[in-house]
């Protein structure tokens, strides 16, 4: 048996991480009640931007010619609504990165489930912390959903693209410490034709004060990714 107290658990970032966790050894004894709670909070958007990061590379539409009149303009959506998120990563991949967390996860309410659709894991087992979420966002057109990717990249400096993703992949990893306590989170974001698909997956271990390593953390960010964006074009939210 452990001797020692356990060390307070941090703050999350932005609009979730102004909720204090509680004591690792609280949380513990209800670790599902306490952490889904502030999780529900991120169905306004990913987490806000970190203090440093560490790079780990890994339209509209013209219409045609009418007989009676001139052509007019047409938005063409490749996916008119966003597939259920809690089934686009298998529970293989789930206990792989959130060991502890039920399978099913957590859909987080949405203003339109049409539009944006949000499932949740997270779980305390011992002192490991894991807490992943995978958001679809369906846009208007291409040209939109390019313009929000290429601003969400810029705003996340300091990653770098992921190939063979989509039609374009991009993931940045991040450290925080606070209280001496270190959290690593990977961010992917990912554009497939006219939908976002956006990974957050971070760790930290209050035994130990440290956070799990870059590479697991991104790797685990892009494998959910992979599979997010591969159960969208499976036909999940195809129009």
């Amino acid at each position: 048996m452990r001797t020692r107290s356990a060390p307070s658990v941090p703050h999350l970032k932005g609009a979730v991480r102004s909720l204090p966790l509680p004591l690792a050894l609280t949380a513990r004894l209800s670790p599902v009640v306490v952490l889904a709670a502030a999780g529900w909070t991120l169905s306004s958007g990913p987490l806000a931007a970190p203090q440093a990061a560490e790079h780990r590379p890994a339209e509209e539409k013209p219409g045609t010619q009418s007989a009676s009149g001139p052509s007019t303009s047409t938005v063409s959506q490749a996916y008119a609504a966003a597939p259920a998120p809690c089934a686009s990563v298998s529970g293989k991949t789930v206990t792989s990165l959130v060991p502890g967390a039920k399978t099913a996860g957590k859909e987080i309410p949405s203003t339109d489930s049409k539009l944006r659709r949000t499932c949740s894991w997270n779980a305390l087992k011992g002192y490991d912390y894991r807490w992943l979420d995978v958001s679809f966002e369906v846009m208007k057109s291409d040209e939109a959903a390019q313009k929000s990717y290429t601003a969400r990249t810029e705003e996340k400096s300091g990653g770098g693209p992921v190939p063979g993703l989509g039609d374009s992949a991009y993931s940045v990893v991040n450290l925080t410490t606070e209280d001496k306590q270190e959290t690593r989170e990977g961010l992917v974001v990912a554009r497939a034709s006219n939908v976002l698909v956006v990974v957050t997956y971070n760790g930290s271990d209050f035994e130990s004060r440290k956070a799990p390593g870059t590479d697991t953390i991104n790797k685990g960010a892009i494998k959910a990714a992979k599979e997010a964006v591969a159960a969208l074009e499976g036909g999940g939210g195809a129009g």
